[in-house]
């Protein structure tokens, strides 16, 4: 019984691990750190689909993205450097409290993506 459970415990952390190696590994997502209000980074992956960026969390058993920030309304309110060539990105409008922390390639994408809405959006970037 004791030997069950554990082989069970095991395949689960396994398939857990997985799970986040293959978000990470996938073709499209890009590296991305996310944290709310004054909580501490969660690591995760991001993409873009529709007109809104995907967050992904990568420890978790869920495959739907977490946090999916619509591009229309979004406001970059600031960027900074953080720890080891990271750059955090506060973001406002629909999306308070949110802040993403990326590679400066990831950010320069994430900057073009905004900046290539519809001319009906919305658009504010610090």
């Amino acid at each position: 019984m004791v030997a069950t459970v554990v082989v069970l415990i095991v395949l689960l952390a396994a398939l857990i691990f997985l799970r986040g190696v293959m978000l990470a590994r996938s073709r499209g997502n890009m590296p991305c750190r996310l944290r709310e209000g004054e909580r501490g980074w969660q690591s995760g992956v991001a993409r873009y689909a529709d007109g809104e960026l995907h967050w992904i969390p990568l420890m978790g058993i869920r495959l739907r993205p977490r946090h999916a920030i619509a591009r229309r309304g979004l406001v970059v309110s600031a960027r900074r450097e953080i720890d080891g060539g990271l750059f955090a990105v506060d973001c406002g409008g629909t999306t308070r409290g949110i802040s993403l922390g990326m590679s400066a390639d990831a950010l320069t994408g994430f900057l073009a993506w905004l900046e290539s809405a519809p001319p009906s959006a919305y658009l504010d970037v610090a």
